[in-house]
């Protein structure tokens, strides 16, 4: 099964306006080499995403922030019992927003720069995409009962991440919601003012790192 996700709204990062809001943290995600995708085994129970989407905080190095959504489409997930076995759904690029500003000031300029070149590219990958590889019981942290280890392709990279969530199997649906999470997005390429890769001014730098917070739902395919 493959899902694409796209990821893409995470790196809103990128903000080129001064806005007051939550600075990007979270656990740091795990990243690495791309794995083999999990494959569904025949006595799994075939689920369909209901609704998904990825919250996402981006920030400047001296602390202005920007949030917004990305929704997820196309999903699906294979259980066995209650537990997820294998899974995969797309990330819609082109459904990037910007929730902190306002409509006429600066909210389609962002959502605009977010979606050029210089960011995630929507009109040359419309998509991003995550993969299941594997799902493992968690303990020791409070609202995780499962590391969520997946690809991840956003504007064609694609890297292993491990996603920290709180899964609930039960009554023919399924629930994943993760706590605030950072992936660093020049590993995918995303560049722009990072001053991990330019001289910049600091007014001028974006953090690498993006907060994203994962929610779906899903129930039994019909």
């Amino acid at each position: 099964m493959k899902t694409a996700l796209r990821l893409s709204a995470f790196l809103l990062v990128f903000l080129a306006f001064a806005c007051k809001g939550d600075k990007a943290t979270g656990v740091k995600a795990v990243t690495g080499v791309a794995e083999k995708a999990a494959k569904q085994v025949t006595q799994s129970t075939v689920y369909k995403l209901d609704s998904g989407k990825l919250n996402w905080v981006g920030s400047k190095a001296l602390g202005d922030s920007h949030s917004g959504t990305i929704n997820l489409t196309n999903g699906k997930l294979a259980v066995v019992g209650n537990a997820i076995q294998a899974g995969d759904f797309m990330i819609d690029m082109t459904s990037i927003t910007n929730t902190d500003l306002e409509a006429g000031k600066g909210k389609e300029k962002l959502e605009g720069h977010l979606k050029a070149p210089d960011f995630f590219d929507v009109a040359k990958f419309p998509t991003g995409a995550f993969e299941i590889t594997s799902v493992t019981p968690a303990t020791g942290v409070a609202d995780v009962t499962h590391n969520v280890k997946g690809n991840l392709t956003l504007k064609g990279v694609k890297k292993s991440i491990t996603i920290p969530a709180n899964i609930s199997v039960a009554g023919g649906k399924v629930s994943a919601v993760s706590p605030s999470f950072t992936i660093n997005r020049t590993e995918w390429g995303i560049t722009y003012s990072s001053g991990s890769f330019a001289d910049l001014a600091k007014d001028k730098i974006l953090n690498d790192d993006i907060a994203l917070v994962l929610e779906l739902n899903a129930s039994i395919a019909q």
